[in-house]
């Protein structure tokens, strides 16, 4: 691994400096998908999965940071299965990388038939997030986060990637 491509804390540097692992601050909700929030074709409204995903990423963030978190930029939400009426929709977030005083997080939404059991993944979603002062209002630091698998490991690095992506994006769209 490249020196850029690792984490700039040590593990035991990032646990003295309040971080957290990655298990930690992993969040998840599920809900039945009922008459109210899908569309004419009995398939869950898009509007309320991306609603869902805010809620169970917002989850996430709060309690890596132990702090007000407000959602700073979706770069990806991704539609692949519907969830149909009656199944039960299922969130799963977690912290993949923390930045200065942002975070991003990473969510993964699953349809569950209740008859089948079967199981599919429907959406994924990249959430950024910046930690709030409960006080002054302003933008402060957000613990470090502590990756331990490969899978933590990669997810941390394709994290930098997009951040580097939404930062050219934000500086092109200012010009």
């Amino acid at each position: 691994m490249s020196e850029r491509a690792k984490p700039k804390k040590t593990q035991s540097e990032a646990k003295q400096l309040g971080g957290k692992c990655v298990s930690e601050s992993a969040s998840e909700m599920a809900e039945v998908v009922l008459p109210a929030r899908t569309n004419a074709l009995g398939k869950l409204l898009g509007g309320h999965v991306m609603h869902m995903v805010d809620i169970v990423a917002a989850m996430a963030a709060c309690r890596h940071a132990n702090s007000y978190m407000v959602t700073a930029s979706v770069d990806y939400i991704d539609f692949r299965n519907p969830v149909n009426l009656g199944e039960i929709v299922m969130l799963k977030a977690q912290v993949n990388r923390v930045f200065h005083t942002s975070l991003e997080v990473g969510v993964e939404v699953l349809s569950e038939n209740i008859l089948t059991g079967e199981r599919k993944q429907t959406t994924t979603a990249y959430v950024t997030f910046v930690a709030i002062d409960e006080r002054t209002r302003l933008p402060k630091p957000v613990p470090p986060l502590i990756v331990k698998t490969g899978a933590e490991r990669r997810r941390w690095r394709e994290a930098a990637k997009r951040r580097e992506i939404r930062l050219a994006h934000r500086k092109g769209r200012k010009r």
